[in-house]
């Protein structure tokens, strides 16, 4: 009797043996790399729901920073906890994380029963097949799932920063618009008081029915411009309550009356385009696309002519007849499809990637110069306001008025001399939002945060409220 053959069974529990060790996943999802991450450059504080206790812990951290005016690390931390389409891309992290872990196992082995029987004879054949290319090119496919997966942590990572930025532009813009609200609701009271004045200097014979009509005219506009402030407020605090993820009692937050100070000085940012490069993770997650490619090039090189190979173990036992062992091994035959087109495909996106990588840096190259040098440009202009025009105007506004107390200039000279003071104060306010939104559109495109020196202690626009009087 001959010895059953034993070796391809021990050959394929061997393989089972040496692959059981694979990689798993953790409940986070590997999330915590990408927090880990987002904490290290830039202070931010994301994180993932699981579960009721998290989505209880997150509530009552909401909560706790809606209880005193908004500022913006608060209106970004909460952002980054409680927005909901943000905590579903965080979930792409834990998509790639199971994809791995399932590129590190062996696909499930075929099971093969057949039966026949005829003429008083039974034949009974049992066989056992595994996927032995998927065996053979397992390595490969676990490295380029692990490029994928960090490619993904990469992109989640410029997610959180870019809806960081998108909540601060949103911050800058909610708060500006409610300042200039406050102040297009000083200025319709102070041309309220002056049409009252204008009525009674034309009841007594001092003003023209003309100079009424002008004064009127001039309070009826201010009345607009209250209702268009208002609007533009409403719209931006909505769009930041959006950014926040925020709804129902929570859409009651306050924000601060006024814009943080212009800084005393701009930042000094040298080598502003080698910074861009090296901390923008879109050219990091470009650079991570090209060498998954590359590694999906090298496994359609491996493939190109073995697409199907599959190893089996069988078993047949016929009546009267000694069991019979043995193996099976099929393979697909490359006799019309010899891989060339997949090869090339494989190829001409590998080249393709390439191509982007380059463009995305030449992109963040031109974007960093572009961001700073309106940085730079919104910084003058509203240090030219806070230090010269808001100032002349103020000295022109005590002028005037010293001269009507002298009875040498008339009410008409001071109420004209009102309104021009309005409208610099309002443009110094559209100045200030514009460097601050500036200074958002500069973090983005170096990828990290710009440092200032301390603020001056006081504040141009705030110092003018009373002129609109």
């Amino acid at each position: 009797m001959s010895a059953r053959p034993q070796a391809p069974r021990a050959g394929a529990l061997a393989v089972l043996a040496l692959l059981a060790g694979c990689a798993g996943v953790t409940p986070d999802g590997g999330f915590d790399a990408v927090a880990t991450q987002a904490r290290a450059r830039d202070g931010l504080e994301p994180r993932i729901v699981t579960n009721d206790a998290d989505a209880s812990a997150v509530a009552e951290t909401t909560r706790a920073l809606l209880a005193q005016p908004l500022d913006t690390d608060a209106a970004v931390r909460i952002a980054l906890l409680n927005h909901p389409g943000l905590q579903a891309s965080y979930w792409n992290v834990g998509i790639a994380q199971a994809d791995l872990a399932q590129a590190a196992r062996l696909q499930n082995p075929a099971f093969g029963f057949k039966r026949m029987a005829g003429g008083g004879d039974v034949e009974i054949e049992r066989s056992l097949g595994f996927n032995l290319a998927q065996v053979l090119t397992m390595p490969l496919a676990r490295r380029m799932e692990a490029r994928r997966f960090e490619q993904v942590k990469l992109a989640v990572g410029a997610e959180i920063e870019r809806h960081a930025l998108e909540v601060r532009r949103a911050w800058i813009d909610a708060v500006a618009a409610r300042q200039g609200l406050d102040y297009a609701r000083r200025v319709h009271a102070a041309h309220d008081a002056s049409a009252e004045l204008m009525g009674r200097m034309a009841r007594s014979g001092n003003a023209s029915q003309l100079d009424l009509a002008r004064e009127r005219t001039f309070q009826a506009e201010a009345g607009a411009a209250v209702v268009r402030a208002e609007r533009q407020a409403l719209k931006e605090r909505e769009r930041l309550t959006r950014l926040l993820g925020l709804w129902g009692a929570d859409t009651a937050f306050r924000l601060p009356e006024r814009l943080p100070d212009l800084p005393a000085a701009p930042g000094d940012i040298a080598q502003i385009e080698a910074r861009a490069l090296e901390r923008r993770l879109d050219v990091a997650a470009a650079r991570q696309d090209s060498a998954a490619l590359a590694a999906s090039l090298g496994l359609t090189r491996t493939t190109r002519f073995v697409n199907v190979l599959e190893l089996g173990v069988e078993r047949k036992r016929e009546s009267g007849m000694p069991e019979a062992r043995g193996y099976e091994v099929s393979i697909e035959l490359p006799l019309f499809d010899w891989g060339g087109a997949k090869h090339a495909r494989a190829e001409a996106l590998y080249m393709q990637s390439l191509r982007r990588v380059a463009d995305t840096a030449v992109n963040a190259r031109s974007q960093a110069r572009e961001r700073y040098l309106g940085y730079r440009a919104a910084w003058d202009l509203a240090r030219l306001y806070r230090d010269e025009v808001i100032p002349l105007r103020k000295r022109i506004s005590d002028e005037t008025l010293l001269r009507y107390n002298g009875m040498l200039a008339s009410s008409f000279e001071l109420l004209a001399d009102a309104r021009e003071q309005a409208g610099a104060v309002n443009a110094a306010i559209d100045a200030l939002k514009d460097f601050w939104n500036a200074h958002a559109d500069l973090e983005e495109a170096l990828g990290g945060a710009v440092v200032h020196t301390a603020p001056p202690a006081a504040a141009a626009p705030e110092q003018h409220k009373e002129h609109a009087q």
